[in-house]
């Protein structure tokens, strides 16, 4: 197990124990968060699950697809750190991943 970061909308600062075989969605919705919707349930087909993200240094997380690229434009508060959290497979190499749940549309 990998240590995730999850950030609320309140700003609290959580730390879990990830499961490196779900996704980073799938992990904070386990957890028990709220505020992280993910009304698809992991299909890349909204965008109620996005996040800030804050990798470990000398992490590499999986290039963006275009669905996902094209979900986060319909969001308003997307940034540079913006991403998806179905759409990054949580791993040993991401311990210590800092995500913090976007703002609801």
């Amino acid at each position: 197990m990998a240590k995730l970061i999850v950030v609320t909308r309140d700003g609290a600062e959580h730390e879990i124990e990830g499961d490196t075989s779900l996704t980073v969605m799938e992990n904070i919705r386990d957890a028990g968060f709220d505020e992280l919707l993910a009304l698809c349930g992991g299909c890349c087909s909204c965008a109620t699950c996005h996040v800030h993200v804050d990798a470990p240094e000398g992490a590499e997380l999986a290039a963006m697809s275009e669905d996902e690229n094209d979900l986060l434009d319909s969001t308003s508060t997307r940034d540079e750190t913006s991403r998806l959290s179905c759409q990054i497979q949580f791993s040993d190499a991401l311990d210590g991943l800092r995500v913090r749940i976007a703002e609801e549309d």
